[in-house]
């Protein structure tokens, strides 16, 4: 199952920065991360423009970070609107760009909190491996970390004026990024910007740029794979046998965490209450946004009449990354003959979730039913088409229709 960590969505994320950041400082420095695209740089420009003159925006991946001395001459322009307003905020953006950038950061930090001077610090990243491993090695105790997800329906509806359901289906036909909202109508150009704006720097840049991926065509392999198999239980030895260039079974494993890590695709692990046996179950894949899918899969979006078994692996792999993505612990259930799609745990409650997008009947749901008998902390629900809701109904079962949880999740305890 994932790990529990603060994921919020960008309004949220927006609101508590700006509610921390206006904390008298110093405080703890904030580390935001999150996927490629989902809108960091205009988080962090709009709260350069809250905070007025006491903030200090630098990108390092800008030009200017390269010249000589562009470090120093960043904290003497905080500490020169602290001077003159009380208190200054440094708003710093891609800041694996600088080389030991924790480590200077740190340097910083200390020496200004010995001279008492007034600075926040908001730092940010697409790889979260890459901050993670600078964060932990040398700003330990010193810091807060909060994930910017991948864009949900909800908000993407309220955000740019879609209707809900409009806006769900997107969720499931092509993912749902800000930068591809207006594309949506435009084939090749969407598919142009998730390839090369996300996909492509997220492999080609992100992750190639760290030591331990020493075999970056497998690397891209274990990704288009992975793609291929949305929501489906794939052993590691399965996944090898699909691959060109043959690797270890570890070096698979590892390049899944890696995929995790830049928030393309998580394992989701089986649900046990025994941990090696939790450890040795094979994954289930799912691609945290459907943007991915629909840009590797060369048949295009299923049709939902014709292709029903394309179209339900879509939409539950929505739902599940969906899950993933508000922060909740997903992993699935499987003891032959029974499945149970997604066991979910976190801030929504305790959910054993199938996910039906065809007809169904009792016998469909044998696994939800034996897994809540042994499981009785969970609560079962189904997410299905609106014509299953009376089918859930019949059963005695909590529903919801697919849209409505990619837009609000599950009902409310």
């Amino acid at each position: 199952m994932t790990s529990p960590e603060f994921h919020l969505d960008y309004p949220a994320c927006l609101a508590l920065l700006h509610r921390r950041l206006k904390e008298l400082p110093p405080g703890r420095i904030q580390i935001l991360t999150g996927p490629r695209q989902v809108g960091k740089t205009t988080l962090l420009l709009e709260l350069e423009h809250l905070l007025g003159p006491r903030a200090v925006y630098a990108a390092a991946d800008g030009p200017e970070a390269a010249l000589p001395g562009f470090w120093e001459r960043l904290w003497e322009r905080a500490e020169r609107a602290a001077s003159t307003h009380g208190r200054a905020v440094v708003l710093l953006d891609e800041a694996q760009g600088f080389g030991d950038w924790a480590g200077r950061l740190k340097g910083e930090w200390d020496r200004l909190q010995r001279r008492r001077v007034r600075i926040h610090a908001l730092v940010t990243g697409s790889s979260a491996l890459r901050l993670a491993q600078g964060s932990r090695e040398s700003l330990a105790g010193r810091f807060e970390r909060i994930t910017l997800t991948h864009w949900p329906a909800a908000t993407a509806a309220a955000v740019f004026g879609l209707k809900r359901n409009q806006a769900a289906d997107l969720a499931v036909q092509r993912g749902l990024y800000p930068g591809t909202i207006r594309l949506r109508h435009d084939p090749a150009r969407w598919a142009a910007y998730v390839r090369d704006a996300i996909v492509e720097p997220a492999i080609g840049r992100d992750l190639l740029a760290l030591a331990p991926v020493r075999r970056p065509a497998l690397l891209r392999q274990v990704f288009a794979t992975s793609a291929a198999s949305p929501a489906q239980i794939v052993s590691l030895q399965k996944l090898q046998g699909r691959l060109e260039g043959r690797g270890a079974l570890e070096t698979i494993a590892h390049y899944l965490r890696l995929l995790e890590d830049a928030f393309l695709v998580a394992a989701l692990g089986k649900h046990s209450v025994r941990a090696a046996r939790q450890r040795a179950a094979p994954p289930k894949l799912v691609v945290l946004n459907n943007a991915f899918l629909a840009v590797t899969d060369d048949r295009g979006v299923p049709d939902r009449e014709r292709e029903p078994a394309r179209f339900g692996a879509w939409v539950e792999n929505a739902c599940l990354a969906f899950a993933w993505n508000a922060g909740q612990r997903v992993g699935y259930w499987r003891e032959e003959p029974y499945e149970v799609d997604a066991v979910i745990d976190g801030s929504w409650g305790a959910w054993a979730v199938e996910v039906k997008t065809g007809r169904f009947g009792a016998g469909d749901l044998a696994g939800l039913f034996e897994f809540v008998r042994r499981f009785p902390a969970y609560r079962p629900l189904v997410v299905c088409s609106d014509a299953g809701l009376d089918t859930a109904a019949r059963l005695d079962l909590p529903a919801v229709s697919w849209r409505s949880f990619l837009l609000d999740g599950p009902p409310a305890r």
